[in-house]
């Protein structure tokens, strides 16, 4: 038995079908979730004799699932976040980069020779990572509206991974997944799939909602905005806060969602022009993880709301 495990954003959904595109696995279960639904190690408790590919999540925020799992399963774990220490074992193979300017679908991308870049582009471009999407498609020598076409696609379908719970999905991950995987351009992919299509309506309206919103603070360290207690802000979370931050690339940004039990859900982007430190400030409070560009808490409290807002203006400020 085969387990594909992945992030359900355009990173983690690009990378496993490079790989799959290279090595087909027709029978594999696949194992996702919402974007920030990372710890999906747990998931697979008490699996014996299988193959286990994770692509996209956390080792750290894993481990407690992961040292189990390594007695009995072959494990290939390829990400760009932080891991902490890595375990030793004959059953672990790991390719892990977390340097700001690399996503899983770029390691992945390096493993397999560029044979599928054009997805690893798709990839970047949704995670944010837009000097390196054009650096990598440089050698494809696309033209500027190819470019353009596969920046969308890789923001919808990143936008499509936002929410609290699969419910406030357009798509399901792995639907979004099983609809690409046919596809070997991505081009060929954005105009002929109709899921895309409604995604790209989906989108509109949503940002159309959030563009009208101004920030709740402003300061030298960057700007927060805050978004309602609704579906359509959770999805477009973090397309949101991708925009803000490409619009203002000398500050942090933090955007702050309601959840329904009242805590918030935070996301934080460091500034483009000195992508540092958006991980160290949410893994200053419980729930909090990610990377040095873009990271997020899950759960905060109300009342630690003014103490984060203290640390990210400590972190941030020139």
């Amino acid at each position: 038995m085969h387990y594909d495990v992945f992030n359900g954003d355009a990173d983690g959904i690009c990378a496993l079908h490079q790989l799959r595109l290279a090595e087909p696995r027709p029978a594999a279960e696949l194992v996702t979730g919402v974007k920030r639904d990372i710890r999906l190690l747990h998931r697979l408790a008490g699996i014996r004799g299988a193959e286990i590919t994770v692509l996209d999540i956390s080792l750290d925020s894993n481990r407690a699932e992961l040292e189990p799992l390594l007695a009995g399963n072959k494990i290939t774990y390829i990400d760009h976040h932080f891991a902490g220490e890595i375990p030793d074992s004959p059953h672990l193979t790991t390719h892990i980069d977390p340097s700001p300017e690399v996503c899983t679908s770029l390691i992945v991308d390096q493993l397999l020779d560029g044979r599928f870049r054009a997805w690893a582009v798709v990839a970047a471009f949704g995670d944010n990572l837009h000097q390196a999407a054009e650096q990598a498609a440089a050698p494809l020598r696309l033209s500027k509206k190819n470019l353009a076409a596969l920046r969308e696609l890789g923001e919808l379908v990143n936008y499509n991974g936002y929410g609290a719970s699969i419910a406030d999905l357009h798509f399901p991950p792995d639907t979004i997944y099983a609809d690409l995987h046919p596809y070997t351009d991505p081009l060929v992919y954005l105009e002929q799939s109709e899921l895309i299509r409604k995604l790209r309506r989906g989108f509109a309206d949503d940002m159309t909602r959030a563009r009208a919103r101004a920030p709740i603070q402003e300061s030298a360290a960057g700007r927060i905005f805050q978004l309602p207690a609704a579906a359509w802000a959770r999805r477009v979370s973090g397309v949101f806060s991708n925009e803000r931050a490409r619009e203002r690339p000398d500050l942090a940004h933090a955007l702050l969602v309601e959840n329904q039990d009242r805590t918030l859900r935070i996301s934080v982007r460091a500034p483009l022009a000195n992508r540092r430190d958006a991980d160290l400030l949410c893994r200053l409070f419980p729930t909090g993880g990610g990377r040095a560009a873009a990271a997020g808490i899950n759960n905060l409290p109300p009342d630690r709301l003014s103490s984060f807002i203290d640390q990210f203006n400590r972190i941030f400020s020139p």
